[in-house]
């Protein structure tokens, strides 16, 4: 395995699916099974360090060459899980989301316009060979997108330190059957309390994709790197999905001021990270 830097890299968020090893075909059962036996790994943050490194030479790579062989395991249940980084795939994926974050000046500054025309081209002609292919993992940069809330329960929180004084974590998780339900019923209360709304748009885009994965699935929410950049005792207080849940249900009921309540809740705590963003 390639050294990487120790340095944290901080400000991702992620939601993965865990796929049970029979969900894959042979010869990748294979491999993900005998992965899921080595005592030690490598973690989210040694897959952010080797993106980085490879945007250091010029000119850089936005897109690794080979795709990734890695993956997070869990065990739910007596079954071992795992959900594969897919790297190559969510590189590409972000490259064609770039021109929405940045400036078309800011974007030539950071990948010159021939690189990133070399890796569209690349993925185009990936793609015609596996039209079905997606990622397993979303990333987010600066939050936690609210429709990725909705698929959890506030009991279903885990929150804690690492052993000598490592950072916290914060995450979520739950079946993928509890996850689609709550985005259905999510959908439900939403589409009859407004006729538009960004928050059920996400919603039906967070499901569609969670139908592509088998029924025995478990998601993740892991707050990430982010952890480094909230204010201190602020992860210890957060229930974000206790609030979206609170406010659905708001609107489920025809309570718009109880509703209104739960996202001013939401709204505020995650104000510091959203003014942290804009100062970077």
């Amino acid at each position: 395995m390639p050294k990487v830097s120790s340095v944290i890299v901080p400000y991702a968020t992620y939601l993965r699916v865990y796929e049970p090893l029979a969900a894959f075909r042979e010869p990748e059962r294979g491999h993900w099974a005998r992965y899921a036996r080595r005592p030690v790994r490598p973690s989210y943050q040694d897959e952010l360090r080797r993106s980085l490194a490879d945007l250091a030479p010029t000119p850089p790579v936005p897109v690794p060459v080979h795709e990734s062989d890695d993956a997070f395991v869990l065990e739910a249940d007596g079954v071992v899980c795992v959900c594969p980084w897919r790297t190559r795939l969510r590189g590409w994926q972000a490259l064609g989301e770039l021109a929405e974050d940045f400036p078309l000046p800011v974007l030539d500054a950071l990948l010159p316009p021939v690189v990133r025309h070399q890796a569209t081209q690349d993925y185009e002609r990936w793609l015609a060979g596996h039209p079905d292919a997606r990622p397993w993992i979303r990333t987010a940069t600066w939050q936690v997108p609210i429709n990725w809330f909705v698929l959890f329960g506030d009991d279903e929180r885990e929150y804690g330190r690492g052993a000598a004084g490592e950072a916290p974590f914060l995450r979520y998780r739950t079946p993928m059957v509890q996850a689609r339900r709550r985005v259905a019923r999510g959908l439900r209360a939403l589409r009859d309390a407004m006729d538009e709304s960004p928050l059920a748009d996400g919603l039906v885009d967070v499901g569609r994709w969670l139908e592509e994965f088998h029924p025995r699935s478990q998601v993740e929410l892991d707050y990430g790197g982010l952890v480094h950049a909230l204010p201190a005792g602020s992860l210890e207080d957060d229930h974000s999905a206790a609030d979206v849940a609170e406010g659905i249900a708001a609107l489920r009921r025809g309570d718009e001021e109880g509703a209104g309540a739960a996202y001013g809740r939401l709204v505020e705590r995650w104000r510091s990270v959203r003014d942290l963003r804009s100062a970077n």
